[in-house]
């Protein structure tokens, strides 16, 4: 049963909608996120269960009653698309932020001021044209050590908590990042980065890195999110679909790092590619899931069942859930 959770979610264009009782009704966000916002990034905050930050193309929002109303938050990023929210789990109070055009910023005091990080990144991409950060996240085993992908501009690498920053590639050949996934300490403490055809490994902090063969394995090989299971970092699930703007999309699940891998069992083909996954400390095997167009899925056993919510959206990029 997922009643006694809210699920929040950002579509691009329609607003912000939360669900207070795992997704059996909905209610758009009225106060802070307007009806026609495009909101990109969401994240939950790991020690506040009523706090969710979004980042929208105005910059950047909070909410502290679990997404049922947000507050827009002065920042330098006032007129860019913020794309990425990371905290810092070790301290919560340093956030990291990613936007459109790609930039990266950070903020010391829970997001009550942000500075602007010197990292070098390009203004003009392939593809996407202006150049935006699709993956940030702070690495569990070492939370000086951050990282940040961008679509399409390769990964990004501090070892010092943001003050400087890094170009790293060592085998990763394709500058069009998706996600990034730090596993905390295991072995190898291997970090994961997708891209539109592959999942890169690497043991050494970034380094060197290896393709995982995935096209290999996967029967719809585009390659979007990524998300660890809370309590078992050797647990991966990847959202995959038939292309950017496909026609279906599927959930890969490894328990064992991206040795080998079992495409889950949905109740449905899905309507586009699977996107992205929302999950917390709360319940490590209660994992929410969306579809490029706006339909939602979620498990409660890390994966091995999953139910489809009634209601379906438009285009969502951004996800939460927190526990009520």
């Amino acid at each position: 049963m997922t009643g006694n959770i809210t699920i929040c979610i950002g579509t691009v264009g329609s607003g912000a909608w939360t669900s207070g009782d795992g997704g059996d009704s909905w209610r758009r966000v009225g106060r802070g996120l307007g009806n026609e916002s495009r909101i990109y990034g969401m994240s939950a905050h790991p020690r506040e269960p009523h706090t969710v930050f979004a980042g929208a193309d105005d910059g950047l929002y909070k909410s502290t009653d679990g997404g049922r109303s947000f507050e827009h938050i002065d920042t330098p990023m006032n007129k860019m698309d913020v794309w990425k929210i990371a905290f810092d789990q070790t301290d919560p109070d340093t956030i990291f932020a990613g936007t459109r055009p790609a930039a990266l910023f950070r903020s010391r005091d829970g997001g009550r001021h942000w500075q602007q990080l010197p990292v070098d990144m390009v203004e003009e991409c392939p593809n996407v044209g202006v150049p935006r950060v699709t993956a940030l996240a702070v690495d569990p085993n070492d939370h000086r050590v951050i990282w940040a992908g961008v679509e399409v501009d390769g990964v990004r690498r501090s070892l010092d908590g943001g003050e400087t920053w890094t170009r790293i590639a060592g085998g990763l050949n394709d500058p069009d990042i998706h996600d990034v996934a730090a596993r905390p300490a295991g072995d190898g403490k291997t970090v994961l980065t997708s891209t539109p055809r592959e999942i890169f490994a690497s043991s050494d902090k970034g380094e060197s890195w290896q393709g995982l063969g995935v096209g290999q394995h996967f029967s719809l090989p585009y390659c979007r999110g990524l998300a660890l299971k809370v309590d078992d970092p050797d647990t991966v699930f990847v959202a995959t679909g038939d292309g950017a703007a496909g026609t279906t999309g599927a959930i890969q699940r490894s328990r064992d790092g991206g040795k080998t891998w079992q495409r889950l069992p949905l109740p449905d083909a899905p309507n586009s590619p699977i996107w992205a996954f929302a999950t917390h400390a709360a319940d490590p095997g209660l994992i929410v899931a969306c579809s490029h167009y706006g339909e939602l899925y979620t498990t409660l056993n890390a994966g091995d069942s999953w139910r489809k919510l009634p209601r379906e959206f438009t285009e969502i990029r951004a996800l939460a859930w927190t526990p009520n």
